[in-house]
């Protein structure tokens, strides 16, 4: 990973912001800037400097990731001992940009203390989310990766998804798959939700016992060396009615439509349009009740958001999810989820692409 270019254009935006320093406290974005990947870390960058601050759990981990900042190993809070150097190095006062949505209100307040005069404390713009929304060539082939890790554990769902099992020993058996073909874990815990619990746009799975007839939805993601996959399908156990069927082809095809959409240029709300198009016409508009999508790498959600009123432009480079749905409450519920990336003339799907109802 380059890291000493990202550093590079990090800096580059902090002269830009007129911040003197950015006090970097969510992980996913201090591994990023610098490969970091312990749970104690605060990182400190200034125009032609980076020190990195964690504890001494993290001593001999720290030294083997980080080759572009300093390391400073402290014997308190990573984050006032970041604070705690930098009041004592500076004589005169500088503005500290800080991650407002990573910092309580009462930690900011004592930072403040601390720095008494010494540096004037602001919330920064979202600097390093914004330059994680565009990924480069070594990071889309980590999620290509494990787009094939995560989308290998489908045969075991689709062999252990019978009547009478229960939902967490579906979801069980896909884990134990994921923990043998090398992933570092799950993106996020494994949605398997079957009947009328598939209504539950986020149904993790439970007890509950799959059963003879209804719609299956199991959604779920592998971490590989850092980087999330994502991805949905469902099922059916048992005969589908026409009924079932027509809603399943309604959300695939406003799946379909949103990939089409997907282009440098178009904005993430034009995405949401094109599949919230579909449903509507389908008088479906109503069940459709999230985003069409989000983007994924270090973390399972990242931006852009694909909704209603997003007037970000996609780029070349950036990963998303496309994943529209229809969920009637108390009786079923569909969705159908793949990784996308943009490229420069449209969009790639890193998901294996079979999408035909699965009847079980």
């Amino acid at each position: 990973m380059d890291h000493a270019g990202r550093l590079s254009r990090l800096r580059s935006a902090l002269g830009v912001n007129d911040l003197g320093f950015l006090l970097i406290t969510h992980l996913p974005n201090i591994r990023y800037l610098c490969g970091f990947t312990g749970s104690a870390a605060a990182l400190l960058v200034a125009d032609h400097d980076a020190v990195l601050f964690t504890d001494g759990r993290y001593r001999t981990q720290a030294r083997e990731e980080v080759k572009v900042a300093r390391i400073m190993i402290a014997r308190k809070s990573p984050l006032l001992a970041a604070a705690e150097w930098l009041a004592a190095a500076r004589s005169r006062s500088t503005t500290v940009g800080i991650e407002p949505e990573s910092i309580t209100a009462g930690m900011r307040d004592r930072l403040a203390g601390m720095f008494k005069g010494r540096a004037r404390l602001r919330s920064a713009p979202p600097l390093v989310e914004r330059a994680r929304m565009v990924k480069d060539a070594a990071e889309i082939l980590r999620i290509r990766r494990a787009v094939e890790v995560g989308a290998s554990l489908f045969h075991i769902a689709r062999k252990k998804i019978r009547p009478g099992v229960t939902e967490v020993e579906v979801a069980a058996a896909m884990e134990y798959e994921a923990r043998c073909t090398g992933a570092e874990g799950m993106s996020f815990p494994t949605i398997l939700a079957s009947g009328a619990r598939s209504a539950i746009v986020h149904g993790r799975a439970s007890g509950a016992r799959i059963p003879r007839r209804g719609f299956v939805v199991c959604d779920f993601g592998v971490i590989l060396a850092g980087y999330c996959s994502d991805r949905t399908r469902t099922v059916h156990v048992g005969r589908p009615s026409g009924e079932v069927r027509r809603l399943y082809e309604a959300v695939l095809e406003a799946q379909q439509a949103a990939i089409a959409a997907v282009r440098p240029g178009a904005t993430a709300a034009e995405v949401d349009g094109a599949a919230r198009h579909v449903l509507r016409e389908r008088k479906l508009g109503r069940y459709f009740t999230h985003s069409t999508g989000h983007g994924l790498g270090l973390e399972i959600h990242e931006a852009p958001r694909l909704a209603e009123g997003q007037t970000q432009k996609l780029e070349p480079g950036m990963v998303i999810t496309i994943e529209p749905g229809a969920y009637v409450p108390g009786k079923w519920g569909v969705r159908i989820e793949d990784v996308v990336v943009v490229t420069p003339s449209g969009c790639e799907v890193l998901t294996p692409t079979d999408k035909e109802l699965v009847i079980i």
